[in-house]
């Protein structure tokens, strides 16, 4: 039985997570540490509906040795295949990148991954740009501010829910002036498409998830992916899932999760994370939260934490 499974009256009751740390279809987390090739070897053809995940960088970071151009997209281009190979029919691949920095120069890494999901007969849906306010300064050419993520499909019939990940209409009582809808809302009273442009803050120094890990993911940024390219019990996949996030923003809502790390003290992290959830104690930033404006502190929105309960059979919104 899934984790976080059962919605009542605005109460989410909570299961246990039963975590394996092989592949195991009956678990709700497989949660593998190692090269994550040797874990895709033993997932089934067509097994996975999302795969998400943000590669190393080929930067140098402790989790990876910094190799030459030609060997970081070799690399890529093995796990990529397996990815695509465990993929549903139905399923989405959301591969999230930056640049690689050599010697002050450039190269943006989606413009080199891209002919791999190309030659694999994989369909470009969007080329989302994360965009975040803060991050290092440059002093001889302008600050990084943004990541970009590659949405693939494997076919052209593909699950895409809209309705959950809609954001608030910037003019929510505009009216048709003429015409048969004359006088009716011209918008979506659900709220509308957030676009290919994204802004979530990164997890930097003070983001309420920061953990170890130098480059770690926000949830709701996850979130958003999950919610739209999946429906429940469907599993999601991250070769390179970290500290877990993917797997905290999957469980959340009803999803199973497999992900693989090579760092130890990343995997502890990662349960110690789910853990905390199951007890009520794990706090995230919520994904409907807007960007703190400090020209306009009053008109800010609250701030909320989502804590998964302080009764761990419960997820409550807390302000």
């Amino acid at each position: 039985m899934l984790p976080f499974h059962t919605l009542n009256k605005g109460k989410y009751f909570v299961n246990k997570v039963k975590i394996a740390s092989e592949f195991d279809p009956s678990a709700d987390l497989v949660l593998y540490q190692g090269n994550c090739l040797d874990l895709l070897f033993h997932v089934p053809d067509n097994f996975i509906k999302l795969v998400v995940t943000s590669p190393p960088y080929n930067l140098g970071k402790q989790y990876e040795n910094r190799i030459t151009m030609d060997e970081y997209l070799t690399q890529q281009e093995k796990i990529i295949k397996e990815c695509v190979r465990i993929l549903d029919d139905r399923g989405s691949i959301c591969w999230q990148v930056g640049n690689y920095v050599d010697n002050g120069k450039i190269i943006p890494l989606d413009t080199f991954l891209y002919p791999i999901f190309a030659s694999l007969q994989l369909h470009l849906r969007n080329r989302i740009v994360w965009y975040f306010g803060h991050g290092l300064h440059a002093s001889k050419r302008f600050s990084g501010r943004y990541e970009v993520i590659l949405w693939f499909t494997k076919s052209n019939e593909y699950t895409f829910n809209l309705d959950p990940v809609r954001v608030p209409q910037k003019y929510p009582q505009k009216k048709y002036f003429k015409g048969p809808k004359k006088g009716e809302l011209s918008g979506n009273p659900l709220g509308k498409n957030p676009g290919d442009v994204w802004e979530i803050p990164n997890v930097k120094a003070n983001h309420i998830e920061k953990t170890i890990h130098p480059c770690q993911f926000p949830v709701e940024l996850i979130e958003r992916l999950v919610l739209s390219m999946t429906n429940e019990f469907d599993w999601i996949l991250d070769p390179f899932i970290g500290v877990g996030t993917t797997a905290i923003a999957a469980l959340m809502h009803n999803r199973k999760v497999i992900g693989a790390e090579i760092m130890p003290e990343y995997v502890k992290i990662a349960k110690e994370r789910i853990r905390l959830a199951e007890k009520g104690s794990l706090s995230i930033r919520p994904m409907d939260r807007s960007v703190y404006n400090p020209d306009a502190p009053k008109a800010n929105v609250p701030p909320q934490i989502v804590k998964l309960g302080s009764n761990p059979r419960q997820l409550k919104l807390l302000m």
